[in-house]
């Protein structure tokens, strides 16, 4: 059976643009943590608001790049689902829906890139990563 390069560009384009997007909410955290002036973040697990502020530009920030250029993709979309989570449950737990909606789309865009991998069009997929959609 011969494949086409429609599921490749689906992956690419949902990987691409969700972490471009992600990236954009990070961008102002990690000014904030570069400033070196005194960080006032939430702390909504307890390990200190520098702490926190950094695990979200992990999540919000660096992880997308590797999640962009599809390397190491599946790892790459942990730390995004863990903060989205966070984000979600902790932070907004107590919120309506509309608060709360845009860290659920992205909890599941990057649970969904978690699963499927970044397919061929991805330094994974040239590495030749294993994936059914590759």
């Amino acid at each position: 059976m011969k494949k086409d390069n429609s599921f490749g560009l689906g992956l690419a384009l949902l990987r691409i643009c969700a972490s471009a997007l992600m990236m954009t909410h990070g961008f102002g955290k990690l000014q904030m943590l570069l400033n070196g002036g005194e960080i006032e973040f939430a702390d909504p697990v307890g390990v200190g608001a520098k702490t926190s502020l950094i695990l979200a530009v992990i999540g919000e920030f660096i992880a997308p790049i590797f999640v962009i250029i599809g390397f190491k993709t599946r790892w790459a979309a942990l730390p995004t689902i863990i903060t989205m989570m966070v984000a979600a449950f902790v932070i907004h737990g107590s919120d309506p829906l509309a608060k709360k909606e845009m860290a659920l789309l992205y909890l599941v865009i990057f649970t969904t890139i978690a699963l499927t991998g970044p397919g061929k069009f991805s330094i994974d997929g040239a590495l030749g990563k294993k994936s059914p959609y590759a």
